[in-house]
């Protein structure tokens, strides 16, 4: 039985959340540090000029204040008192985190930070807007919990699951993806507020997408559960050689 740090970006009191948990009970103990309340596509943000505050809720169940970064941070040097997680697991996410949209997702930013801190690491998203069929994610991500515990890969684990809103006997089985390519529309909608000032609601319109072969998008709509094995150096090693050939290591010379 392994020790499971769980958090989201939809908030303590997500359904996804609960699911997950619900699943992961069945493999460990597991402790949720999340934010108190909703925090998506807040990214890799981290909590630096106020105070963030720790409340615990019951046994193993504790909101805070902050970011889902801020709740792994705490949860590991704070919450669980020296000890040590096995593994973390961030959702399930009520919507996907497909392609671009890990840039933005509070979601993979947290297994990102548990990944960071060198602790095996899952996102778990569910492919859908409405009408979420919960089950399906938790019960793979149940599996692939028993799977990491009992054999452990080796090197880093950062992995982004996403899983479409089928019933389980509806899923065609498992892909390993790459990150696919989200075209987003850039709506950035204007309005007025009763005073006469301008204010701005960005996004809120389904993004499109372009077709790359293997990807997690094309994975998913084909009724797939795509995960995607991610890596936190950010370094483009294939434009190293065409920046050398530029010039660039002669920085001010001539």
């Amino acid at each position: 039985m392994g020790l499971i740090l769980v958090s989201n970006d939809d908030g303590i009191h997500s359904e996804g959340l609960h699911a997950l948990v619900d699943a992961l009970q069945h493999v460990g103990e597991v402790v949720v540090v999340a934010p108190d309340r909703e925090q998506s596509a807040v990214s890799h943000s981290l909590t630096m000029h106020r105070p963030l505050r720790i409340r615990k809720l019951a046994k193993n169940r504790y909101a805070v204040d902050g970011t889902p970064t801020d709740c792994i941070l705490l949860g590991v040097y704070r919450v669980l008192q020296g000890r040590w997680p096995d593994l973390v697991f961030s959702g399930i996410n009520k919507g996907g985190n497909l392609g671009d949209d890990i840039s933005y997702s509070g979601t993979v930013s947290a297994a990102m930070e548990g990944a960071r801190l060198g602790i095996p690491s899952v996102a778990v998203s569910l492919v859908s807007r409405s009408q979420f069929r919960f089950k399906t994610a938790a019960h793979f991500a149940r599996g692939l919990a028993e799977r990491l515990l009992k054999r452990p890969p080796e090197g880093p684990v950062l992995l982004n699951v996403n899983v479409p809103n089928l019933p389980l006997e509806d899923v065609r089985g498992v892909r390993l993806t790459r990150q696919g390519k989200r075209v987003y529309n850039g709506s950035v909608v204007e309005k007025v507020d009763p005073r006469g000032e301008k204010y701005y609601w960005i996004g809120g319109e389904e993004p499109g997408f372009r077709n790359v072969k293997d990807s997690d998008i094309q994975a998913v709509l084909e009724g797939w559960i795509s995960v995607t094995p991610l890596r936190l150096d950010l370094t483009d090693e294939e434009a190293m050689g065409r920046w050398k050939e530029w010039g660039m290591q002669e920085g001010l010379e001539g």
